[in-house]
């Protein structure tokens, strides 16, 4: 089993000779092993034909445990194989389209600079002086210190997380936000998002 960062996120790509049960134990060993491939949060997924339905279904949940989601392409239609419901044969259609992502498995220092059309993933810190700039959503795995725009094309919807969100300037859609000179690190990751014409930061559990 290999895993390629595509444009779309991170895509499973399996061995043709591979048997479902060492495809699973490779998996659920990468898993509890604290991969920065799987990330919480992370989308994965899987080309069409590979696995059967109920070897996907087997996935999602194992996924789902480590706050990963599973999905793949059916018949030319984007599908969500979360079992959130936890209701077996129930699928959860998405949009027909599947917003590009962009994965970053490194530290982004200064003066480095990343762009997307669509959601953002860095697993790694962002540096004072860098910055990330994203259509979709920012997601940090790490300290961000740097500056963050998310929604830069009027995505009001779009959010910023971070495991420590400490940045130099922060950028929703269209309103712009800074920390205060003597910020201090909180012990819990934090989601800044648009309430109420402006940007909240607010603690959340990973």
């Amino acid at each position: 089993m290999k895993i390629k960062g595509s444009r779309s996120g991170l895509q499973l790509v399996f061995d043709d000779t591979a048997d479902f049960p060492a495809i699973e134990q490779e998996i659920k060993e990468k898993l509890e092993s604290g991969s920065n491939f799987f990330c919480r949060g992370t989308i994965i997924q899987t080309l069409p034909g590979r696995l059967q339905q109920t070897e996907k279904e087997t996935l999602a949940k194992l996924f789902r445990q480590y706050g990963v989601i599973l999905h793949t392409t059916i018949e030319g239609k984007s599908l969500e194989e979360s079992v959130a419901a936890e209701k077996p044969e129930i699928q959860v259609p998405m949009q027909p389209t599947v917003q590009e992502m962009t994965v970053v498995d490194r530290t982004v220092r200064g003066g480095q600079e990343i762009t997307s059309k669509g959601s953002v993933l860095i697993c790694g810190n962002v540096n004072p002086g860098a910055q990330i700039i994203a259509g979709g959503s920012i997601d940090i795995r790490g300290t961000c210190r740097g500056i963050v725009h998310a929604g830069a094309y009027g995505d009001t919807k779009a959010f910023i997380i971070a495991d420590h969100l400490m940045p130099m300037q922060i950028r929703i859609a269209g309103l712009i936000a800074r920390s205060p000179d003597n910020v201090e690190k909180s012990s819990r990751a934090e989601k800044a998002f648009i309430k109420s014409g402006q940007i909240v930061i607010e603690p959340i559990e990973r």
